[in-house]
């Protein structure tokens, strides 16, 4: 549980930097950017990502660490997305700040470690340790709060968002899909026309349904096309 609270920590701390780091960028004076498309962006991201808890010790993870433990923790995510422009003032409510609808998909892939088998093991089929790989998928909808709409750089929010998670492998229990919420925060700017470059900070809360931790916190760039 202390462990928890001290990457949960982690995680808060790293997305209030992201923020803090993009409107401090922001106080510049900020540079006219013509408007590509309508508002819309696809992105593709990567970069680093980290588990609050590994799973080591787990029946179809380790085989009960029967043969070393399958406990890594930190690893790397590869996803890509879409930014749905919902309105660019906020409904009338608040000038050069755009609201957008982010729908986004995720691969995590988690340090895994060569241990024994659980399938192997039951079957007798096999007595030789196999690299059993520790994979997980996020979905998201959610919410994201652009400001400084008309300037080439731009710092983003994600109050909250929703997400679907599936891991791999499943719980003792056999169970594989999870849900939670995540935030999140970044800053992008418009290098060439269409093209943006950015960066992302986030973190993940689960529901354990799966009766494993499968909270995480991730930041990485990612490149966006408006359209």
């Amino acid at each position: 549980m202390q462990v928890r609270r001290v990457m949960r920590s982690i995680g808060v701390w790293s997305v209030g930097a992201v923020i803090a780091g993009g409107l401090a960028v922001s106080g510049v004076s900020p540079v006219s950017a013509e408007e590509v498309g309508t508002g819309n962006q696809v992105f593709f991201k990567g970069g680093f990502m980290n588990l609050s808890g590994d799973r080591g010790g787990q029946t179809f993870v380790d085989t009960g660490a029967a043969r070393g433990t399958n406990g890594g923790n930190a690893g790397w995510y590869a996803g890509a997305g879409l930014d749905l422009m919902l309105s660019k003032d906020v409904w009338g409510a608040m000038d050069k700040t755009s609201i957008l609808g982010e729908i986004g998909l995720q691969f995590n892939r988690i340090n895994s470690a060569t241990v024994r088998n659980a399938a192997n093991a039951v079957s007798g089929l096999g007595n030789a340790n196999d690299k059993v790989q520790l994979t997980m998928m996020t979905i998201n909808v959610a919410p994201k709060i652009k400001f400084m709409e008309g300037s080439a750089f731009r710092p983003w929010i994600i109050p909250i968002g929703l997400d679907f998670h599936v891991i791999s492998p499943p719980s003792n229990q056999t169970q594989y899909l999870d849900m939670g919420i995540q935030f999140g925060a970044g800053f992008e700017y418009q290098v060439w026309k269409a093209i943006k470059l950015g960066v992302d900070a986030r973190y993940h809360v689960t529901s354990r349904m799966t009766n494993t931790n499968n909270d995480y916190f991730q930041v990485g760039p990612y490149v966006g096309i408006s359209f």
